[in-house]
């Protein structure tokens, strides 16, 4: 039979050491967005001091807005959202009961409505219960307590957020789908949105993490183990360098005759001056001279076609020092079948499948004898 000790380690903190920077751009955000919210409670009269009691439950909000600005539960939706709706759902259950036991009916409500609003916000809860403790001002106020004063201070507080966060050089409200540099990373890992969402929810994480953070975690994550599987092996040290080259204005069927003579998968086109144009594979050379022939039948004449008009941009292309474990993806899962390296705008060589292959052999090979 086994037995579960509890450890003394459950009790220590598991929060990583904060920046210092980060400790003081925080705080002094905070600081910002709670004095403003506090400027407003004093300023409309006959408030009293219910108004400010807000600051509690916003002060639970400053630290997702300003501490974690990244976190899900606090994007600008969930916190002006979450706290109103909490506050509507307090005003409901005040207005048809005020017994004992409406701050557990309040609180137990707002969490539901807030979950089915994917809004949710802890500060949300302390919102509901807050106005079930004192309900008398709440009854008074109705309904629009819920848009003045609680909904007015949390978008003043989100507010200052976003252009605190901003201008000390944090993003926030933080995009956590959609964002076409957020899906750079989904390419990278060979995952989509939707394996990733299943993964959150698999875990019964949605409310920790967001997708894109998720997604960046596993692509870095997946980086450092091919690079730690290849030993830092770099595109320089694997890639052909003795390449066979045409010019941007060589016939295509001169290209073809290279093609055939030398057994090659691929055939860079360099410029006098040595600028990389382009990488022509053996299907587009086939295209060309298809494409030829049928103009020779339709029109009567076939126009040349040069090496440049059919080779494919190097726009995805990579460095000298790149590890060979960042570019494994590109290669095994996307079907690219060559890869160019430069070397500043030269083109320094060519990476293919049967290059890394190669290397994998050899790995396996020193790995038996030793």
């Amino acid at each position: 039979m086994h037995h579960r000790h509890l450890h003394l380690s459950g009790f220590l903190p598991v929060l990583p050491r904060p920046v210092g920077r980060e400790v003081w751009r925080a705080s002094a955000g905070a600081a910002v967005g709670i004095a403003l919210c506090a400027a407003l409670a004093m300023a409309v009269p006959d408030a009293g001091t219910f108004h400010l009691a807000l600051i509690a439950p916003l002060g639970a909000s400053a630290v997702l807005a300003f501490a974690v600005p990244n976190a899900p539960l606090a994007q600008p939706w969930s916190a002006v959202a979450g706290n109103t709706l909490s506050a509507l759902i307090a005003v409901i259950v005040l207005s048809l009961y005020s017994g004992p036991w409406a701050p557990a009916i309040a609180v137990s409500l707002a969490i539901a409505a807030m979950m089915l609003a994917r809004a949710l916000h802890p500060p949300g809860g302390a919102v509901a219960l807050l106005a079930a403790l004192d309900p008398d001002p709440v009854i008074e106020a109705g309904f629009v307590f819920a848009l003045a004063p609680v909904g007015l201070m949390t978008v003043l507080l989100i507010g200052s957020a976003i252009l605190f966060n901003r201008v000390t050089g944090r993003v926030y409200p933080f995009r956590h789908t959609g964002d076409d540099e957020e899906q750079v990373e989904d390419v990278r890992l060979g995952l989509s949105e939707e394996d990733l969402t299943t993964l959150l929810q698999t875990y019964r994480q949605s409310s920790n993490i967001g997708v894109a953070d998720l997604g960046r975690l596993l692509a870095a994550a997946e980086r450092e183990a091919a690079n730690h599987r290849f030993d830092n092996v770099t595109c320089a040290d694997i890639m052909t360098a003795d390449l066979i080259i045409v010019a941007p204005d060589t016939d295509v069927r001169q290209a073809a005759k290279l093609f055939r003579q030398h057994r090659i998968k691929s055939l860079p086109v360099v410029g006098t001056d040595g600028r990389f144009g382009g990488l022509i594979l053996q299907a587009d050379i086939i295209d060309a001279l298809v494409t030829s022939k049928l103009d020779l039948r339709i029109v009567g004449r076939a126009p040349k076609v040069t090496a440049q008009k059919i080779a494919r941009p190097a726009d995805r292309s990579t460095t000298t020092d790149t590890p060979v474990g960042q570019i494994l993806n590109r290669l095994a899962i996307q079907g690219t079948e060559t890869v160019p390296v430069m070397a500043g705008e030269r083109l320094a060589g060519i990476i293919t499948r049967s290059d890394v292959m190669r290397l994998l052999l050899t790995g396996a090979h020193e790995r038996q004898t030793v």
